[in-house]
């Protein structure tokens, strides 16, 4: 059985800036300054191309399923799908009448990404666009994106709930990945607490940013986080606050959620046995190896180029140890793993390696970065190179 990726898929356009340093990003990137740079790398962005590619990368086999125009950008965007894998660009969706989607992705080194984005038909991608035929057959169908895809966060989330609600009918195992929103935005401004409310019981994984989920559900903290720490936000997460969102997700109807924390690491909080046995297709063969488990990785040690797509290979690596039967110390592990690999490259997925590949690199001994968790009841297991607490 397959997985499909499913959702926001767009063209990346990233200018080399790899010599440029923090200082002289913030001197150059001001009014009436020409910022000399590289070449250009172009990419497909998006969860559909980041997540979907990278799992093929992992020996996944995977469908893809988003929305292009038949302009240039749309033909490169096929292009460089199909260069990955044949076939891999015939679930691809082409609007005659709308210009692809593109991101211009300014990505220096030590510098957290900036993007100016284009949503194009991204954002009159609806229920109807999904081939229910074809999920209806796969083992884990995944969506990604819907705060930057109109009709996904409109209504109250109609259509995104319309499509989960469906999929999830036929047995398929969901799992269901965000993006920041802009605050100004009519996306930003959108129900999320409501939408997520009425999203997540038909949920089995959801693997947001601690940022995406702070901004959705917990918009005074996140503010408050913003005011203290700035652009360091992560150094305000306390492991405190991550039971607690961990907590309330699975109250919400999830049965395994993740939240990523950029270079401090992955959180994972898991569900009830019997939950996590009713997950679908995708459901561990030991569904009491994974239930109420509580987990935070750190990251591998790597020479960071870009971040582009980091979280996207983050849930891919975890994806694929979870189809692998990997336990969920292992998957998390591969999760990081995955993700560390990706940031050595500037684009979301030349850093990707295979799934052996991968698994070498941490059966090598491959270093980590420092976590060190001081709260209650929490405990480093050295053999599996990450901190647990029982919920």
């Amino acid at each position: 059985m397959t997985v499909i990726v499913a959702g926001h898929i767009c063209l990346d356009i990233i200018p080399q800036l790899s010599g440029m340093s923090r200082e002289a990003f913030e001197r150059s990137f001001t009014p009436g300054h020409l910022v000399e740079c590289g070449p250009t790398a172009l990419s497909t962005g998006g969860a559909v191309s980041n997540v979907g590619l990278a799992l093929h990368r992992l020996g996944i086999a995977t469908r893809l399923m988003g929305k292009i125009g038949p302009d240039l950008f749309g033909q490169a965007v096929r292009q460089i799908v199909e260069a990955c894998g044949a076939g891999l660009a015939d679930g691809m969706i082409v609007d005659p009448s709308a210009a692809t989607s593109y991101s211009v992705c300014i990505n220096p080194p030590e510098v957290d990404r900036i993007f100016l984005h284009y949503p194009g038909p991204n954002d009159t991608f609806s229920a109807a666009d999904v081939r229910y035929d074809l999920t209806a057959a796969a083992r884990l169908f995944h969506f990604g994106y819907p705060p930057i895809m109109r009709r996904m966060h409109e209504n109250d989330g109609t259509e995104l709930i319309a499509i989960l609600r469906r999929v999830r009918a036929d047995g398929v195992t969901t799992s269901l990945d965000m993006t920041f929103p802009d605050p100004s935005a009519p996306a930003g401004r959108a129900d999320w607490v409501k939408i997520l409310r009425d999203a997540l019981p038909y949920v089995d994984i959801f693997l947001p940013s601690i940022e995406e989920t702070l901004f959705m559900l917990r918009r005074a903290t996140y503010e408050e986080l913003r005011t203290r720490f700035g652009a360091d936000l992560l150094q305000g997460i306390t492991p405190e606050l991550l039971t607690d969102l961990g907590d309330e997700l699975l109250v919400m109807g999830v049965k395994i959620a993740g939240l990523k924390l950029g270079d401090r690491g992955f959180y994972l909080r898991t569900a009830s046995r019997a939950a996590i046995a009713g997950m679908g297709r995708a459901a561990p063969a030991d569904p009491a190896a994974w239930a109420d488990q509580e987990l935070w990785a750190p990251c591998f040690r790597v020479e960071v180029v870009g971040t582009t797509g980091a979280g996207d290979a983050a849930i891919a690596g975890f994806i694929a140890g979870l189809l692998r039967g990997l336990s969920p110390t292992a998957a998390l592990t591969a999760a990081v793993a995955a993700g560390a690999c990706n940031v050595e490259a500037a684009d979301a997925l030349s850093g990707i390696r295979t799934w052996d590949e991968t698994l070498g690199r941490i059966a090598a001994g491959w270093p980590r970065r420092a976590l060190t968790i001081d709260a209650p009841g929490w405990w480093f297991d050295a053999g599996h190179g990450l901190w647990m607490r029982m919920p």
